[in-house]
């Protein structure tokens, strides 16, 4: 017997591997495998290569290759961009109730040195209320802590107006773009950035790597997290993951080349699933319908265990929150934070869609979901 194909509905967790950004990498694991910091002339070659990917990856969020720092993700970059701040003057940070935990558990051990952290909540479809954002920031404030699109949710914040909000009280604003970078445009410059965290995982490139962007016009000295050989500008020590490194760069520049096509046809798919998933009796979507990602779709279904219906799909991959915290049996913070109940927040759904998403998928999808609904509800 056959196994069954597996329809693939979890893309904010993480994606599959574009086999193009897979053929940039291996030779780094066979041929050009130097050190990138050695001085011979393979060493030289290959630091070349580095500097290379760092350019497509800045290109991408139209920064300079020199604002780029590579880490093992956005959950380091994060750590680095946040903790970095200790030893200031002021100890105020800002934050939001709806944030990845990569941010809220880095502004609880911040709290836990002597940080003072305000968690703004959110209005009932995810969006930041900006007014009461303002008037959380003080004159002890050191930064603002806003990610650009929630990983739950899809919602996508208003990060210019942020950042304006936020230099105008000379603050920095720091944002977590994880689900952004790839995905949408995104222009630090334009959009008033700071520090900018993202992974490569989440748009079609290998896992454990990812950057931090840290502006250089806002003049920021960060305190490294990590010391040792004072590898990128004494920022983040240790030998650069070189393979992962031009990966993560031919990501960026496959995702700079594609992003609108992909964005047209993951978004009718997106769009096919939903209407058709929200003829199910009470279901509803979570979060903003429009201020929205266009490949993320939340959805709950009244009356029914997420966890039951995630099991009983089987080889539909979909999600019932954060793969970060899918461990845990308990209501998602995000959706607690748009008041919902628990029982509501049990019983919601995310499907992220990926441009290795079919139209067949899609429609097995809706097929089964109707169908186990009615049968968990009976």
């Amino acid at each position: 017997m056959q196994p069954q194909k597996t329809i693939y509905l979890d893309n904010n967790a993480t994606t599959r591997l574009d086999e193009r950004v897979l053929e940039a990498m291996l030779p780094y694991f066979t041929e050009n495998y130097a050190n990138a910091s050695s001085a011979h002339l393979a060493g030289l070659s290959v630091n070349e290569a580095v500097e290379f990917a760092a350019w497509h990856t800045a290109g991408l969020i139209g920064a300079k290759e020199k604002e780029i720092v590579f880490t093992s993700g956005a959950t380091e970059s994060i750590n680095l961009a946040i903790k970095g701040f200790a030893g200031q003057n002021r100890t105020h940070i800002v934050t939001v109730a709806t944030e990845h935990k990569a941010v809220l558990d880095t502004c609880l051990y911040m709290q836990s040195i002597g940080f003072d952290v305000s968690f703004v909540p959110v209005n009932s479809d995810g969006l930041l209320d900006l007014d009461l954002l303002a008037k959380t920031i003080t004159n002890n404030t050191i930064m603002v802590v806003v990610m650009m699109v929630n990983n739950e949710t899809g919602v996508i914040q208003d990060c210019k107006e942020i950042a304006r909000l936020a230099h105008s009280k000379n603050v920095l604003f720091i944002c977590d773009a994880t689900q952004a970078v790839g995905k949408i445009p995104v222009a630090v410059e334009d959009l008033g950035i700071d520090l900018l965290a993202f992974s490569a995982h989440k748009f079609y490139g290998p896992k454990g790597i990812g950057a931090l962007y840290i502006s250089s016009k806002a003049k920021i000295k960060l305190s490294p997290q990590l010391h040792g050989g004072g590898q990128q500008r004494k920022l983040r020590s240790g030998t650069l993951n070189v393979p992962a490194i031009i990966g993560l760069g031919e990501a960026c520049e496959i995702a700079l080349a594609e992003m609108k096509a992909d964005e047209e046809r993951i978004n009718t798919l997106r769009n096919h699933l939903e209407e058709n998933l929200l003829k199910i009796e009470g279901s509803f979507i979570n979060g903003n319908a429009q201020k929205r990602i266009y490949n993320t779709s939340n959805i709950c279904f009244p009356g029914i265990s997420a966890q039951r219906l995630i099991i009983a799909l089987q080889n539909i991959a979909v999600s019932d929150g954060s793969a970060c915290s899918s461990v845990i049996t308990e209501p998602s913070h995000v959706l607690k934070a748009l008041g919902l109940s628990n029982e509501n927040a049990l019983s919601s759904v995310r499907f992220s869609l990926g441009k290795f998403t079919t139209f067949e998928d899609i429609e097995e999808t809706i097929e089964r979901v109707t169908t186990l609904v009615k049968e968990l509800r009976s």
